[in-house]
Parts: C-alpha cells; structure tokens; sequence
C-alpha cells in the first residue's frame, strides 16, 4: 500500500497515471471527494450545514469556487471543511483497497492523497501504508503552473499553495522523493524507477 501525496500543482496526479500505466491500482482520494459531496449525499448536506446553501449551484451540485473562496483563506474554515469530508473519503478508500486487495493480493496500489499530512488524523483510521511517496515541486514552480496551465492568478495559486501544509512538513514525512521541479521525462523515470523497486 502505497500513499503518494503532494501539494496542488506538484506533478502528483502525472507520477499516478504513470504506476497505474506500469500496473498499479490508482485511488485517487480527489476524484473520491467529489463523489462523496454530490447532490444527495449525506456529507454534502453537512458542508451545506456547515457553510451555507449558497456554496450550491441552482441545480443543488457543490459550487467548488465558492466554497474554496470560503476555505482557502482561512485555516479554520478549511479544518472544518476538512473534519466533514476526510472520514467519508476514507470510508470509500477503505472498500477500494479491500476490493483491490481480493482481486489480486499481489497489487500494488497506489493511494494519490493530495492532503495527506493535513489529514494525518484520518489516516490513522485507514490502512497501514506501507511507504510514503511525497513528489514535490518548490512554491515558485507550483504556483507559475497554476497560472500558466489553469489560467488562475497569481494571488490566487498562492492562496491554494499556501493554505496548504508546507514543503518540509510533507517532506518529513516521505520514504521515497519524487521531483518534480524539472522535465516531465524525469519525472517519468523516477516514477519507473520507482515501479521497478516496487516490483523486486
């Protein structure tokens, strides 16, 4: 059981994509937490709860960008935030790792947490990892990606940056260090290397 985890922009998802091409299971906690916040869903009803109806689109779906306008800027907010939606992740990650676990008791998966020390507390709950893969880009790196590739202000990437853990908190916590601060080529042969380890 792998956990890889990163900070937003730091080439997490690419190193993922990469093990799951070489053969790996990918749980990609992101794509659960939009699962878990649809409309109907119990844990959408206490964000609502939380902070307000008008984080909702009309249509009743979570509007992302209000909510982040909400959280990014205030620590405690995103705590709260984050005390909602963490245990309803890890209830759905725990029956993914289960099930990939039956199917093949050889697998390596691959847990694609982004806010794993943020959620440290959670993670007790959960399974034991086994090794803990941190790729990792510098602030300044992150942030000109943020608003090269998704088009965002500069105020505003620094903003998510920096309501998050920060770069030697995620490191201490890291078995294995993928950087991802150069081409894309070597982050890929680090994600092999890494693979090939794995596999030995």
């Amino acid at each position: 059981m792998i956990a890889l985890t990163g900070g937003i922009a730091s080439g997490k998802t690419t190193v993922a994509e990469r093990l799951a091409e070489r053969g790996a299971v990918h749980i990609d906690a992101d794509q659960i937490a939009r699962q878990v916040v649809e409309p109907g869903t119990p844990t959408l009803a206490r964000v609502v709860e939380e902070f307000g109806d008008d984080i909702l689109h009309e249509d009743g779906s979570l509007n992302r960008q209000a909510l982040g306008a909400r959280v990014f800027s205030d620590r405690q907010a995103l705590k709260r935030l984050n005390s909602i939606v963490h245990p309803a992740i890890w209830e759905v990650t725990r029956s993914l790792i289960r099930q990939a676990k039956a199917d093949d008791p050889d697998a390596i998966v691959v847990y694609n947490v982004p806010l794993m020390v943020e959620a440290e507390g959670d993670r007790a709950l959960g399974e034991q990892f086994d090794l803990v893969v941190v790729a990792h880009a510098d602030e300044a790196t992150r942030i000109r990606r943020m608003t090269e590739l998704r088009g965002m202000s500069e105020a505003d990437a620094a903003s998510r940056v920096r309501s998050q853990a920060t770069e030697p908190e995620r490191l201490a916590i890291a078995d294995v260090v993928i950087d991802t601060n150069g081409s894309l080529e070597h982050t890929l042969e680090q994600a092999d290397s890494l693979y090939d380890r794995l596999r030995t």
